[in-house]
């Protein structure tokens, strides 16, 4: 396994994130998304972890921001199921979904494209590797793992999912699974806004051009890519899945929180999240 050495210590001088970036429509290939997100994820890490982090818990396996647990939707499986079993987490962020994980029984290993998301990995504690790599390129032999998850990590910001989605199939095992969860597709659609003014469409679901956020030279500082229910079906049968179901959570009575664009009044008109199900035969 190759691990990228990731420091404890959390310094106070994160890079500054760039004035006032441009958010636009455009072309962004792998190259420029990679080194984009890479970069954005480094400079927003300690803000997302102080923003999201009661709601993420420190192990807690949560699917997005409906609140659905993996204790009650057991999308990989029963939880006494996961003992001694070899999971593979991208996108792991923290890594609150891989510490819940080990408290199954499991052997989770963490992989995050960020360097400092992992770095909030070992200051909320970790008895498994974390590994700093690009999910296009995983670090891993043939076979590795009998399980793979992802949370909203790397498919959103990725120009080529298939190439993830062939990465993944590639480390898990015959039988293996791997459950990922997005932006529910339909969303794009709509502006990313939690009242009212959300509930208009205001774009093409049809159009595929990537959000971008570019600094003033043009250079993008985030990426975001979209893809619609066809498209992530189409990917994963490319990548030689077998999709076994498709879960669309319902937003709880219980959540009362907004996150970004999702909302209560949102959640119960319009689904906010889409979780994919695959196996490998």
């Amino acid at each position: 396994m190759i691990q990228e050495p990731v420091s404890p210590d959390i310094p106070s001088g994160a890079s500054p994130e760039p004035q006032d970036p441009e958010a636009t429509r455009r072309a962004a290939g792998p190259a420029e998304s990679s080194r984009a997100n890479r970069g954005w994820w480094d400079r927003n890490a300690d803000e997302y972890q102080i923003e999201h982090g009661t709601f993420l818990g420190d192990d807690r396996f949560v699917w997005g921001p409906e609140g659905l647990d993996e204790v009650e939707a057991e999308l990989l499986g029963p939880p006494e199921a996961l003992r001694d079993k070899d999971v593979l987490e991208i996108g792991a962020g923290a890594a609150q979904c891989s510490r819940w994980l080990a408290a199954q029984g499991a052997r989770p290993v963490a992989l995050d494209i960020s360097h400092r998301q992992l770095q909030h990995a070992l200051r909320i504690g970790s008895v498994f590797p974390l590994v700093c790599a690009d999910a296009g390129t995983l670090p891993f032999a043939d076979g590795s793992f009998d399980l793979a998850c992802s949370a909203y990590g790397a498919l959103p910001f990725v120009a080529d999912p298939v190439l993830v989605l062939r990465e993944l199939h590639r480390v898990l095992r015959p039988g293996g699974r791997f459950v990922f969860s997005v932006t529910h597709p339909i969303r794009w659609a709509f502006p990313d806004e939690p009242g009212p003014e959300g509930l208009s469409v205001s774009a093409s679901y049809f159009d595929r051009t990537p959000y971008v956020e570019q600094d003033e030279e043009g250079r993008a500082v985030y990426v975001e890519h979209h893809r619609t229910i066809g498209d992530r079906v189409r990917d994963v049968v490319a990548a030689g899945f077998r999709l076994v179901d498709l879960v669309e959570p319902e937003w709880p009575a219980w959540n009362s929180s907004e996150w970004g664009g999702w909302s209560p009044l949102r959640g119960s008109l319009v689904p906010g999240t889409a979780i994919f199900v695959c196996e490998r035969d």
